[in-house]
């Protein structure tokens, strides 16, 4: 039971060194698989998240302050969408949060600024994002009707990337961290994305996470070659082809479930089984093999 009780655990980061951080022994294969994998927001948390596709692939969302109706979007490249959404529900958007400054991310802030005069518009710090009117970083707030919104800094995707944790209970992860899966390193190091990993890794377990692009499938197909007898991801696999084939989305995730079949998550808690695969016992190598693997594609022919 202790053994049980501590590999499902948080690995709370905190700038300790690589050997601090406790490895977790194969926690997937001793969990119990989860009945569902469909998440909701709480009615008491005091807001909405609603999902709005873009693009071919992309996740944009439109969050909602029960107690006001103000809302803020993110990453609202295709800003039509989402004022369509507020009109639908009765909100009214006040706020655009970007994420980062890739076009399919903030490639609407100004369109959005055209169409609803007045917006705040926040993006990370020295990231440059188009149509910014402010830029945030760590220990900044959001304001959103009564919504409280923290700025978590993530960078490595883009040079600036943020992430916005919404009342202790949601984060929208942009390009960082998506289901099962890890954005590119474009502008940073294996070192910038395993912190950013731990950091939101270390966020409560049933921390809803609302990532930006619809890349689930291919994740946990990757996450699957690595991890084969790992019950939990083989479970969320099924679970995610029946929904998308239903026209449904894999948004949000969890915390405790990324912790159970990210290999990118799991490299950064040191999971045994993880570890084994990439040939490490390190953190930041074995976050590094991971994306590389992945990126490469050879492991395709071998599934």
């Amino acid at each position: 039971e202790k053994l049980i009780a501590e590999a499902r655990r948080a690995v709370v980061y905190s700038g300790r060194s690589q050997s601090q951080f406790f490895t977790i022994p194969n926690a997937a294969t001793m969990a119990a698989v989860p009945e569902t994998f469909d998440h909701f927001v709480e009615r008491e948390a005091g807001f909405s998240v609603h999902v709005v596709p873009a693009l071919s692939d992309n996740y944009t969302y439109l969050l909602v302050c029960k107690e006001t109706n103000e809302a803020a979007v993110v990453d609202p490249v295709e800003p039509e969408k989402l004022i369509a959404e507020a009109k639908k529900v009765g909100a009214q958007i006040t706020t655009v949060l970007t994420t980062h400054n890739h076009w399919d991310h903030a490639g609407g802030n100004k369109k959005i600024a055209k169409i609803i005069a007045g917006l705040e518009i926040f993006g990370g710090r020295g990231d440059g994002a188009e149509g910014v009117t402010k830029e945030v970083g760590n220990g900044d707030v959001v304001d959103v009707g009564k919504l409280k919104i923290s700025v978590i800094e993530t960078p490595c995707h883009t040079v600036g990337h943020v992430c916005y944790y919404v009342n202790e209970k949601a984060v929208f992860t942009g390009d960082t961290l998506f289901v099962a899966g890890c954005g590119n390193f474009n502008a940073g190091s294996p070192q910038q994305m395993h912190d950013a990993f731990a950091k939101l890794g270390s966020l409560p377990d049933d921390t809803l996470l609302y990532v930006g692009h619809e890349y689930t499938k291919a994740n946990l197909a990757y996450a699957r070659y690595v991890e084969p007898t790992n019950e939990i991801t083989k479970a969320k696999a099924k679970w995610t082809d029946e929904t998308l084939a239903a026209g449904g989305f894999t948004v949000p995730s969890t915390v405790r479930e990324e912790k159970l079949t990210s290999p990118f998550l799991r490299a950064v808690t040191r999971n045994e089984a993880v570890l084994r695969h990439c040939g490490t016992d390190n953190g930041v190598a074995a976050m590094k093999f991971v994306r590389e693997e992945k990126s490469g594609g050879k492991w395709k022919s071998k599934v």
